[in-house]
This record gives C-alpha cells, structure tokens and sequence, in this order.
C-alpha cells in the first residue's frame, strides 16, 4: 500500500503516552517524563505531516490506481475522441478494478480540453484522448497555443490509425479522382469539414492545391453533420473519418472515391488511395493516442502503457478496429511516441505553410 512505508513510524507515534514509554530504554523512568503539553502538541504536528506526506507521495505503479480517473474526450460527446475514451476506460476499468469515467471538454477544436489537462495535478488521475490535430496540427495552424504539446504532455499509447476517405454525394456524376476532376472543371464545388482547422478542412485544402481545382471550404461544428449534409446533397464532398462513413458508403448514400493514406484499410478494400491515382504524395492519415500531463510520475506511465499495449494486441479488439475502418498499431513506447510527436509537429508545419493555413487560428 502507499502508506505502507511509513507503518513504523505510525506505530512509534500511536499516542501521546508513547512518548513516555519509547524513552525507558535510555534509562529514564516513565513517571519523570511525562508528556507536557509542547510534547502533546508536537505528536500532533508530527501525525499530521506523515499523513500529509502521504497525500503528496507519488503513487508507485502497483498501487495505481486507488481511486476514479478522469479520460478527457476534448470535443462534443459523439465523435471518434469520446469512441475511443469509452472503449479504452472500459479495458482498463475490467484490468485494473477502478473506475475510469469520460468527460467531453469540447472546444476551438481540442484546445479547451488539452489546456484542462495539461494545467491537471500529474497524478495519473486526469488522461486525455489526443488526436494528430491536437498534439502536431495546432501548433502550426493557431498563432498562440496556450499548451505545449512536447512540454505539457507525456504520451502513454497510440491507439489507432485513422484513415479518411474522400466522400461525394451520391447523386453527383462521378465515381472516380479522374470524374471528379473533369466534372470540376469550370465549375465550383464545395466540400464540407467539421470545422476550421480541422482534418477535414485541412485535406480538402490539400487536394484543391494538387489538383488546381476551384473548392469552396463549407465548415460545419462537428463532422456528422457535415457527413449528413453531404448525403442530402448541400454539400459536394468532403473528407470524412472511415468509421463515420463507412454504413453510408455501403448503403450507396454516398460514393467513396480515395483514400487519403496508402496503409491498406481492410473495410474498404476496392477503394484506392488518392495517392495512386493522380495526387502523388498524398498522406494525411489522422492517429489518436493517450496522454497524461507531462510530469505525470513514470511508474505510472509504464503501468497504463503496458496495460494499452496489452489490451490493443487483443485480437478481438484488433478485429473491431478493423471492422469499424480503423487501422490498429503496434503501439511504440513513450519515448519513441515523444519523437514521433516532434515529427509531426515538422510534417505538419511544413504542410500548413505549403497550403496557407499556417496561422489561421
């Protein structure tokens, strides 16, 4: 137990009169030293530091945890950040006997959230499901970030790929990169996004500058409502998350045309990537990951990764990820997970300033 270590201590304090007694080995007799009151007053003070030091005392891996853990899902309930934070609290809920509890801290697109958590006491007890938006795009696409995702946060596990599909209407006349790309000429179409800034907003960008086409950016506050207007036909296209696609494209609502990374994704087999024919280049599968903030003890940190590892090496959860769109990981260790964060945080630099969002935000 934590408070193990100081049992002895305890022991020697149990009470006022063990002050008296703990002295007879030296010699003394009990009844000429007995407790006055400074000598009452300092048992007290003394009781009171050993538990307060108990309070501050880090918790050591095994003990870990003692109490609820808080998973912040940064954005509205619904979206792929709450999906993940459910299934990955209830694995660790089942393994490690404690309850893990979802809070949605929606917000400027993962900011609101990423700040609470990494202003949050590091004590293992708040976690946060992180995005590439979140810990590589912001810092690029927003002119002040008020978190550093390198300094604030220590990564514990990559939990999934996650590959977009460029999407259209079904009613629009076109089932290839090429149709579209000829039906597009001389006119101007719109694609939809879940918001400024995001993963959505971002690739459509980069798909207008390949191409050369003229794509009007229609935003919307959150993804499904973009996805459902692109099914109604307000909307021309846009890229969307698999998962949230996939049962339209399979009831034909709407047409998939590309995939916006190369890694195979088993849902949609038929499906190329935009890579492959005709925007050589084209890579912007998104990744979610867990986090803690940054001083977060390591003991700690190695428990909930071992854990992840374990639970996300699961075949049944293998084959869910798969069935929903997603692409499962082998996750990394932290420490390669820190350098994997600074890569992207340069991928996507780069990339921004390329399509002109750098500082839009």
């Amino acid at each position: 137990m934590i408070l193990s270590r100081h049992s002895e201590a305890r022991a020697q304090l149990a009470s006022p009169e063990s002050i008296t007694t703990s002295v007879r080995g030296y010699g003394f007799r009990a009844r000429r030293f007995a407790p006055s009151r400074n000598d009452v007053v300092a048992w007290f003070i003394a009781q009171s530091l050993l538990a307060f030091s108990s309070v501050l005392m880090p918790a050591r891996g095994a003990d870990y945890p003692t109490r609820i853990v808080t998973i912040v899902a940064p954005s509205a309930p619904g979206g792929l950040y709450s999906l993940f934070a459910r299934i990955i609290g209830n694995r660790l809920e089942q393994r490690l006997g404690q309850t893990f509890v979802v809070e949605n801290r929606p917000g400027a697109a993962s900011v609101v959230g990423a700040v609470v958590v990494a202003r949050a006491a590091p004590d293992g007890y708040t976690l946060m499901i992180a995005s590439g938006a979140t810990m590589a795009v912001n810092v690029t696409l927003h002119k002040t970030l008020p978190y550093d995702p390198v300094a604030d946060f220590v990564p514990i596990a990559l939990i999934a790929r996650i590959p977009e599909v460029l999407v259209v209407n079904a009613a629009l006349p076109v089932g290839s990169l090429a149709d579209l790309t000829a039906y597009a000429k001389g006119r101007t179409l719109t694609f939809a996004s879940a918001g400024p800034g995001t993963a959505q907003h971002l690739e459509g960008e980069m798909l207008r500058q390949a191409l050369g086409l003229d794509l009007l950016h229609v935003p919307y506050k959150g993804a499904l409502p973009a996805l459902n207007d692109v099914v109604g036909g307000h909307v021309d296209m846009m890229f969307t998350p698999i998962p949230n696609a996939l049962s339209l494209i399979e009831a034909r609502k709407v047409r998939a045309i590309g995939l916006g990374t190369r890694m195979p994704v088993e849902a949609l087999p038929e499906v190329p990537a935009l890579a492959d024919v005709g925007v050589p280049g084209f890579e912007a599968a998104g990744w979610f990951m867990l986090v803690a903030p940054a001083a977060t003890p390591q003991p700690i940190v190695a428990r909930l990764h071992a854990e992840l590892r374990a639970i996300l090496a699961e075949p049944a959860m293998r084959q869910d990820f798969i069935r929903q769109g997603l692409i499962p990981v082998a996750t990394p260790s932290p420490e390669e997970l820190k350098a994997f964060v600074r890569d992207e945080i340069a991928y996507w630099r780069a990339t921004l300033n390329r399509i002109g969002l750098a500082g839009i935000e």
